[in-house]
C-alpha cells in the first residue's frame, strides 16, 4: 500500500530567506548581488503596491486591513486595565515597514553599546554605525554620522510641516529641554522634528528601496502569498521549509540555510511550530520538542504609548484633511508634486528626555501629531477624517522598558495566532516613568507657545489630575507603539538567548534569525531602521561564513 505523496519541491535555493518586511528585503538584496547565490524569498502577503501603502498618511487606511495586516490581539493584560490590545502587523511585502509611520530613528549609541557589554561582539554602536551609512541616502548630506547614496532615501521635511510643529520645539525649549537638529546625529537627546524614510513624497520602505531592485536578478525568487509552515529539519539542521501555496502543501529546499526574517511574533511562532523552544511551552501547545531552546518567545519587548488630545485656537490639520475641499487641495498637490500632508508622518515633531534629574540618558520619547482623532469610532484610525473641530495630540512612550512578556504558540495549527502576553508595566520603574511622563506632556503644553492656541485637554481631560488618577488613566488608554522586538534574542547562554552574535541558532546548523527579535533590549525610539540595518548586516555576516 502506497504511503502518503511527498509534498512537491517548489526548487532548491543556496539561501531561503522566510519574511520580505523590513529586515528580509533589505538581506535579499545583500545576499543576491553574488549571481552565483540562489536565493528565494518566502512571504505571507501579497503586493504592496497599492495607493494607501506607498502614500505616506495612508497607513490609517491599512491599521486594519486585514488584506495587508495580520491584526493580532494580545492577551487581556492586567497592566492596561485587563484590556486586550491591538497589535498590527504588516502582512505584505515591505512588512511592518509598509504599514508604519516612517519616522527614521536609528536608537542611542548606547543601546548598541548594551548589547555589545551583554556578550555580542560586532554589536557595539561603531560597529553598526558603518552598516547604517551605507543603507543611507539622507538629505542631511554625509558626514561621519549620516550616509548618503544609500538605498533608503531619509527625508528631511523641515519646509513642509505644519507651524503647530514649531510650536511644539519652542515649548519644548520653554520647559527646559535642548533643541536637537538630529536625532540620528551625535546626540539622540532634544526636542526637535523627525526624519521620515519617503522619496518623493511616497513611501521608502525596505522593500521599495532594496527587494524591488533586486527582483530584476535572476537568481532571487519571490513566493509571495506563501505561507511558512514550519521548517524541514534533519540530524540537528535545517534543509528547507514547509509551506502552503494557493492551497496546496509544498516545500523549499536548502542548500546552504534558512534564516527567519518574519518578525519579533511570527520568527518565534514559527520556531515553535517547528518544535524548537522551551519544552515546557512545546508541551502546552501539542508540539513535539525538537530542539530544547527556553528562550524562544520569551524575553518579549515593547514601548507602550499614550496620546493627551487637545481642542485648538484655528490651528491645525484636522480642517484640511476632513473637508472636501481641503481633501481636493491635499490630494491635488500630493499628486502633483508628492507635497502636502499626505507626504508626511502623522508624528511631524518629537524628541528624546529625561523625566527626571540624574538620569543618563533619555527615557521618555515624545510625538507631536497635529491632527487628532478624538471623536474617531473605537477599532478605527481616521487619519484622513479627523475630528470636526482642530485639534492635535501630544504623545510619548518609554524609551527603554524593562517588563518582559511572552509569544507562545497555542497549538500545532499554524494559522492559529500565538499568544501575545505583553506584561504592559509589569515592574515599578515602567509605571514610575510612564506617570512622569504623562506629567511632562501637561508641563510641555503649559508652556506660552502651546498654552496659546489651546482651547482645552480632551483626554484625559483636567479633571484627571492625582497620581492614581493619571495611573489609571495611562492604564486604560495606553498600548504598544509597535515596536515588539527579543523574542529571539541574541546573546552567548542559550539558556537566555536564541542566537549567537553572527545570527545563528544555538545549537542547530543551517538556521539564523535576521529582525527585531534578536535585539537582546529594545532600543531607544522607532524600531524601523534597527531593523533594516539588522537584515543588511545579516547579508555581510552569512557572506562572510560563506564556504
Amino acid at each position: 500500500m502506497a504511503g502518503p505523496k511527498a509534498a512537491p519541491s517548489l526548487g532548491r535555493f543556496d539561501y531561503i530567506v522566510v519574511g520580505a518586511g523590513s529586515a528580509g528585503s533589505a538581506l535579499a538584496e545583500k545576499l543576491s548581488r553574488n549571481p552565483a547565490i540562489r536565493v528565494a524569498v518566502v512571504e505571507a502577503g501579497g503586493t504592496d503596491r497599492r495607493f494607501f501603502v506607498q502614500m505616506p498618511l495612508g497607513y490609517g487606511k491599512t491599521f486594519y486591513d486585514r488584506r495587508l495586516n495580520w491584526g493580532y490581539r494580545a492577551e487581556p493584560d492586567p497592566g492596561l486595565a485587563g484590556q486586550s490590545d491591538y497589535w498590527p502587523r504588516g502582512k505584505v511585502i515591505g512588512g511592518s515597514g509598509s504599514i508604519n509611520a516612517m519616522v527614521w530613528i536609528r536608537g542611542a549609541a548606547a543601546d548598541y553599546d548594551d548589547w555589545a557589554a551583554e556578550g555580542n561582539p560586532g554589536w557595539a554602536f561603531r560597529d553598526v554605525l558603518p552598516t547604517f551609512k551605507e543603507i543611507e541616502d539622507s538629505e542631511a548630506g554625509e558626514d561621519e554620522w549620516r550616509g548618503r547614496g544609500g538605498p533608503i532615501h531619509i527625508t528631511d521635511p523641515s519646509d513642509m510641516l505644519h507651524p503647530l510643529t514649531q510650536r511644539f520645539i519652542r515649548a519644548g525649549v520653554e520647559a527646559g529641554f535642548r533643541y536637537n537638529d538630529d536625532f540620528n546625529g551625535p546626540s539622540q537627546e532634544g526636542i526637535g522634528i523627525y526624519q521620515i524614510n519617503t522619496k518623493g513624497g511616497w513611501r521608502c520602505s525596505s522593500a521599495r528601496a532594496f527587494l524591488w531592485p533586486a527582483m530584476r536578478r535572476p537568481n532571487l525568487a519571490l513566493f509571495a502569498r506563501t505561507m511558512v509552515t514550519r521548517l524541514i529539519l534533519k540530524d540537528g539542521r535545517v534543509t528547507g521549509i514547509a509551506v502552503i501555496r494557493q492551497g496546496s502543501d509544498a516545500i523549499i529546499e536548502a542548500s546552504g540555510e534558512v534564516i527567519l526574517a518574519a518578525g519579533a511574533v511570527n520568527t518565534p511562532h514559527l520556531l515553535q511550530l517547528s518544535g524548537i523552544g522551551r519544552g515546557e511551552d512545546l508541551k502546552v501547545a501539542g508540539l513535539p520538542i525538537v530542539h530544547e531552546s527556553p528562550a524562544v518567545g520569551h524575553h518579549l519587548q515593547d514601548h507602550l504609548g499614550i496620546n493627551y488630545s487637545y481642542r485648538a485656537k484655528g490651528e491645525s490639520l484636522n480642517a484640511q484633511l476632513r473637508s472636501f475641499w481641503g481633501k481636493l487641495a491635499v490630494g491635488t498637490d500630493f499628486l502633483l508634486r508628492g507635497g502636502g500632508p499626505l507626504s508626511l508622518s502623522l508624528n511631524q515633531g518629537g524628541g528624546f528626555v529625561k523625566s527626571r534629574p540624574g538620569l543618563e540618558r533619555p527615557n521618555i520619547q515624545l510625538y507631536l501629531q497635529a491632527i487628532s482623532t478624538f471623536t474617531g469610532k473605537v477599532g478605527t484610525r481616521p487619519l484622513l477624517t479627523p475630528d470636526p473641530f482642530p485639534g492635535f495630540n501630544l504623545g510619548l512612550s518609554s524609551c527603554r522598558p524593562t517588563s518582559r512578556g511572552t509569544i507562545l504558540a497555542r497549538s500545532p495549527d499554524p494559522f492559529e495566532a500565538p499568544a501575545i502576553r505583553p506584561n504592559a508595566f509589569g515592574t515599578e520603574e515602567d509605571r514610575r516613568d510612564m506617570l512622569e511622563g504623562v506629567k511632562l506632556l501637561r508641563r510641555i503644553a503649559a508652556q506660552p507657545a502651546l498654552a496659546a492656541i489651546i482651547e482645552e485637554e480632551l483626554a484625559p481631560g483636567p479633571k484627571i489630575s492625582g497620581d492614581e488618577e493619571l495611573m489609571e488613566d495611562y492604564r486604560r488608554r495606553s498600548g504598544t507603539v509597535y515596536h515588539a522586538c527579543g523574542t529571539a534574542r541574541m546573546g552567548p547562554d542559550p539558556a537566555r538567548a536564541v542566537v549567537d552574535s553572527r545570527l545563528k541558532v544555538h545549537g542547530l546548523q543551517g538556521l539564523r534569525v535576521a529582525d527585531a527579535s534578536v535585539f537582546p533590549s529594545v532600543i531607544s525610539g522607532n524600531t524601523n531602521a534597527a531593523a533594516i540595518m539588522i537584515g543588511a548586516r545579516a547579508g555581510d555576516l552569512i557572506l562572510a561564513d560563506r564556504p
